[in-house]
């Protein structure tokens, strides 16, 4: 099994309640990543379901989720023939850190649009710019190749664009395939968007919702980010992940604050 897959997998322990065990290297000096949380949900649901893919995800975060143990509750709202709906919650030290609603459904691997938007331009990946994996362990950075675009990333060197916006080929480092749980993890995966509009610091998630529109070749993922409205505090954030076949397989939409350089994670 893959990093990955150990880090997002879930151990049934009864009915409706599943373990896990959170790895810290996805994320970011104390914060997990809200999509490597989204994975351990998602397994569980689709556990307890009939169906086979996380169609419909809507996922509030109410606190910071620390490296370790936890635990996910899993609640039937709907079961039907192509589609069931769950509460499910992760918790940790009997807190909800994530309290989600998730449709399973099935997708069909071979299924074709009857009609689909065009993939947006993107540089070939040997054009965009690489964070490579050194000698320290940099957590995210580490578990994940990510090339960006080197036109969204003027907010490195103090040059934003002003625009939010952020786009990138994405995959997992180990041998793990793009799946249900890759994109999770792939709909959060981009530096936030107000970064390029002169925001600095931790961003954090406050309620992000995405749809899985179809199972994903394999290689690698294109994220394009965007948003709409930066304003008292708030922004928006929507991606959408085509894979290797270009295909759209996953958009999301996120609800987030804007950082601040001199803001650290809270500790509830």
């Amino acid at each position: 099994m893959s990093r990955f897959g150990r880090a997002t997998a879930v151990r049934r322990l009864e009915e409706g309640r599943y373990q896990a065990e959170l790895d810290g290297g996805f994320g970011f000096d104390e914060a997990l990543n809200g999509g490597y949380l989204m994975a351990p949900l998602l397994r569980a649901a689709v556990d307890v379901s009939s169906h086979a893919h996380p169609v419909a995800t809507s996922a509030n975060f109410l606190r910071v989720a620390r490296p370790g143990p936890a635990e996910v509750w899993v609640e039937s709202r709907k079961t039907g023939r192509t589609a069931a709906v769950f509460r499910v919650t992760l918790a940790q030290d009997d807190r909800p850190v994530v309290d989600a609603t998730v449709t399973t459904g099935t997708l069909d691997p071979d299924a074709t649009p009857a009609w689909s938007g065009e993939r947006p331009p993107m540089p070939p990946i040997d054009a965009c710019v690489a964070f490579d994996a050194g000698e320290r362990d940099r957590g995210f950075a580490d578990r994940v190749d990510t090339r960006f675009d080197p036109a969204t990333m003027g907010w490195l060197d103090g040059r934003p664009t002003g625009r939010p916006e952020s786009r990138a080929y994405f995959r997992l480092r180990e041998d793990h395939e793009p799946d249900a749980f890759a994109l999770a993890l792939a709909v959060d995966a981009l530096p936030p968007v107000v970064l390029n509009t002169g925001s600095s610091g931790w961003a954090p998630t406050v309620e992000l919702t995405w749809q899985m529109r179809a199972v994903p070749a394999p290689g690698w993922l294109t994220l394009y980010g965007s948003g709409r409205l930066v304003n008292d505090g708030w922004f928006d954030e929507e991606v959408e992940v085509w894979d290797s076949a270009g295909r759209l397989v996953a958009q999301s939409r996120q609800l987030a604050r804007t950082g601040r350089g001199d803001r650290k994670a809270p500790r509830d």
